[in-house]
C-alpha cells in the first residue's frame, strides 16, 4: 500500500529526472561559482568581509525569488494550457518587478551600504572591505534581474537546459575573472576583494546578455513586442497580484530574517563566522539537489493542473513525498561522510576554524534532512497558487521559532559555539515539515488558475 501510494512507475521518474537534472546542474554550478568565489577569498583572508556584503545581495535575490516564483505559477500553467499571450505578458509582468527591485536595492547599497555593514558585523577591517566589494557588485543587482526573470520563463516553460547552458558559460566567465583580478595574473591589476567584485558583474553581464539574446533569436513563445508583453491591464495583474503578493512579502521578510542570523552569530566574533560561511558555502553546495528538485515539482505539478488534470497532480504529489525521503537521506550521507575532506579544501589558516567548521557541516545534514521536505512543500502549495498559507510556514515560523532561538542561545545563555547555536535553530525546519505535510493533505493547492486570470 504505501509503496504503491509514494512511489510511481518509470514514468513519473523519467519525467522527473528531465527537468530536475538540468536545474540541479545549473543550481549545482552557481554553488560551485560561490564555493569557488569563497575559496579565493579565503586565500586573501576576506571571507567574513565578502559574506557580510554579500547579505544584501541575499536580499534582493530573496525578493526577486519571490516575484518571479509567484510569476511562474501562472506562467507554467499557462504553458499547459497553450495559452501563448498571457505567457509573454507573465515576461513583461516579471521584467517589471524585478527590476524594479534591483534598483532599489542598488541605492540602498549605494547610499547606506555603511550603516547596513556595520549593524551585521561591528568589524572596522571587515567593513572596509566589505564596502570595497559592494561598492563594485552593486550593479549586479539590475543586471542579474534580466537573467533571473528569461531564466524563470524557461523553465516555466520546461526548457531547462537553455539555464543550464548560460548558467554554465556565466560560471566559467566568473571564475576566471575572479581568479586574474583578485590575483593580478598576467596583464591584468592586483584588485583583490574588488576583483571578486568586478568578476561577479562581468559574468552576470555575460548571463544577462545569452539569456535574452537567445530568447529573441529563437522566437520563444514567451517573448514578443514591447505592446504585447507590457499589456498589463487590471484583469491580468490583479489576480497575480493576489497570490504573488504574499510571496513577496515572505521572500522579504525571510531574507531579511536570513541575515538577522549573520547578525545573531556575527556576534561570536569573526574566527566562528569564517568557520560558519565555510561550512554554509559546503552545505550550499548540495542544495543544487533541494532547488532543483522543487522547482521541478512546481513546474511539473503546476502544468498537470493547468492542463485540468486535478486527480492526476493529487497522485503525483504523493509521489514527490516518497521521492523527497530517497532524496535526504542521500544529502545526508554525502555531508557526513565528506564533511571533513571538503573543508579541508578551503585551507583555513586557524585549526580552531578547521574543526568548527566540520562541526558546522555535521549540524547542516540536520538541516538537509528536512529541508529538502520543506522546499518540496513549498514547490507543491505554489503550483496551486497557494501561496498565503507559505507565508507563515516560511517567513512566519522563521521569525517565531528561528530567529528567537538564536539570539537566546547567544544573548541570553551565551553559548560560544556557533555549531551548538545553529543545530538549536533547526527546531524551526522540525516545526515547518510538520505543519506544511499536513496542510500539503489538504489539498487546497490541486485547482487551475488558468480560469481567474481574465483573457
Amino acid at each position: 500500500m504505501i509503496k504503491e501510494k509514494y512511489f510511481g512507475d518509470r514514468e513519473f521518474y523519467r519525467s522527473t529526472a528531465r527537468i530536475a537534472v538540468p536545474f540541479a546542474l545549473q543550481n549545482m554550478l552557481m554553488s560551485c561559482q560561490s564555493m569557488i568565489d569563497t575559496l579565493m577569498v579565503t586565500r586573501i583572508g576576506m571571507v567574513s568581509a565578502v559574506g557580510t556584503a554579500a547579505q544584501i545581495d541575499t536580499l534582493s535575490g530573496m525578493i526577486s525569488y519571490g516575484c518571479i516564483g509567484g510569476i511562474g505559477m501562472f506562467a507554467a500553467q499557462f504553458y499547459g494550457a497553450g495559452d501563448k499571450r498571457n505567457l509573454k505578458r507573465c515576461t513583461g509582468f516579471s521584467l517589471l518587478m524585478v527590476l524594479g527591485n534591483a534598483l532599489l536595492w542598488f541605492l540602498v547599497a549605494t547610499f547606506f551600504g555603511p550603516q547596513i555593514l556595520r549593524f551585521y558585523m561591528n568589524d572596522s577591517a571587515v567593513v572596509e572591505a566589505g564596502l570595497q566589494y559592494l561598492s563594485i557588485s552593486r550593479f549586479s543587482f539590475i543586471l542579474g534581474a534580466f537573467g533571473f526573470s528569461f531564466s524563470n520563463m524557461f523553465r516555466s516553460t520546461q526548457q531547462p537546459k537553455v539555464a543550464l547552458f548560460v548558467s554554465i558559460t556565466a560560471s566559467c566567465v566568473n571564475v576566471l575573472f575572479n581568479w586574474l583580478l583578485i590575483f593580478g595574473v598576467g596583464p591584468f591589476p592586483q584588485m583583490g576583494v574588488r576583483g571578486a567584485a568586478l568578476g561577479t558583474v562581468i559574468a552576470q553581464c555575460v548571463s544577462a546578455v545569452l539569456m535574452v539574446g537567445y530568447a529573441l533569436y529563437s522566437r520563444q513563445d514567451f517573448v514578443g513586442s514591447p505592446k504585447e508583453m507590457f499589456d498589463l491591464d487590471v484583469a491580468f495583474v490583479k489576480p497575480i497580484l493576489e497570490r504573488v503578493w504574499p510571496l513577496i512579502v515572505n521572500e522579504s521578510t525571510f531574507g531579511l530574517g536570513q541575515t538577522l542570523f549573520i547578525k545573531a552569530f556575527g556576534q561570536l566574533g569573526k574566527v566562528q563566522m569564517d568557520a560558519y560561511y565555510v561550512g554554509n558555502q559546503i552545505f550550499n553546495l548540495l542544495t543544487f539537489i533541494i532547488y532543483g528538485y522543487g522547482s521541478a515539482v512546481q513546474i511539473l505539478l503546476g502544468a498537470r493542473l493547468g492542463e485540468g488534470k486535478i486527480a492526476e497532480a493529487r497522485r503525483e504529489c504523493d509521489y514527490h513525498i516518497g521521492l523527497a525521503g530517497i532524496l535526504s537521506a542521500v544529502l545526508v550521507l554525502f555531508l557526513l561522510v565528506f564533511a571533513r575532506p571538503l573543508v579541508a579544501v578551503f585551507g583555513l589558516s586557524d585549526p580552531s576554524s578547521e574543526a568548527l567548521a566540520v562541526s558546522i557541516v555535521y549540524v547542516f545534514a540536520v538541516k538537509a534532512s528536512m529541508r529538502l521536505y520543506n522546499f518540496m512543500i513549498f514547490c507543491v502549495l505554489r503550483s496551486g497558487g497557494d501561496a498565503k498559507i507559505i507565508q507563515f510556514l516560511d517567513s512566519g515560523l522563521e521569525w517565531l521559532v528561528g530567529l528567537p532561538c538564536a539570539f537566546l542561545c547567544v544573548d541570553l545563555l551565551h553559548m560560544q559555539s556557533i555549531a551548538l547555536v545553529l543545530l538549536v535553530t533547526q527546531l524551526e525546519q522540525l516545526v515547518r515539515l510538520y505543519f506544511g505535510m499536513r496542510r500539503v493533505k489538504k489539498y487546497y493547492w490541486a485547482r487551475d488558475l488558468t480560469k481567474t486570470v481574465g483573457a
